[in-house]
């Protein structure tokens, strides 16, 4: 009997995955049953649960493409050289999110996955380790900030890291509840709050053109 292929099983898997996006967009997270991915997907429940054991493991996969892509994007932009400055780098990942919340998209689970993070540990210890790493992040950049002296020698770049971190989870509310904030609102909002820098970026970005 021949083998099932790699390529198979994926396809497999992420019919299961497209499946269960759908009806959380459609129905939530919270109403959402197992049965009701048996019939979007077209499969038995056996088909399903030999990939994923329950709901919780379908809803870690989920939120765990779209925190790698936003991640991604993050970690290129911290890294890229020349530093961006805050207010590009923040519109940068808000690009992204904005690019992956359309209806359906995938960042419209995210706030239903940190609403189930306050009662259900183990979304708790998922959610606590993605975070975790986006704010390490921003302690890089932090951290990169103060090399290039944007910041003072003895700043607080952890304290720097956690404010910077709220930001986006800020703009990704607003964006998805609101409807009023764009990345370029976002965009503008930290240019004002750091003029200086702004301004010394607008001149380098001037002379180099």
């Amino acid at each position: 009997m021949p083998r099932v292929s790699e390529e198979h099983l994926e396809r497999r898997r992420q019919q299961i995955l497209d499946a269960a996006q759908s009806c959380f967009a459609r129905k939530g997270l919270h109403a959402t049953t197992m049965q009701d991915v048996f019939a979007e997907s077209g499969l038995s429940a056996g088909a399903v649960y030999r990939y994923f054991k329950s709901k919780d493991e379908i809803i870690a996969a989920l939120t765990s493409e779209v925190a790698t892509e936003l991640h991604s994007a993050l970690y290129e932009a911290v890294h890229s050289d020349p530093l961006p400055r805050p207010a590009e780098l923040i519109r940068t990942v808000a690009e992204s999110i904005v690019k992956l919340s359309t209806p359906g998209g995938p960042v419209r689970l995210i706030p239903q996955t940190w609403a189930l993070a306050l009662t259900d540990p183990q979304i708790a210890d998922y959610v606590r380790t993605t975070l975790g790493g986006v704010r390490r992040l921003w302690h890089d950049y932090a951290l990169r900030m103060r090399e290039n002296g944007w910041l003072p020698a003895d700043s607080d770049t952890d304290a720097v890291a956690k404010t910077l971190f709220g930001i986006l989870p800020g703009f990704m509310l607003q964006h998805l509840i609101m409807g009023d904030v764009d990345p370029d609102t976002v965009y503008r909002g930290i240019a004002q709050l750091f003029p200086e820098q702004h301004a010394t970026a607008t001149v380098v970005e001037t002379t180099s053109s």
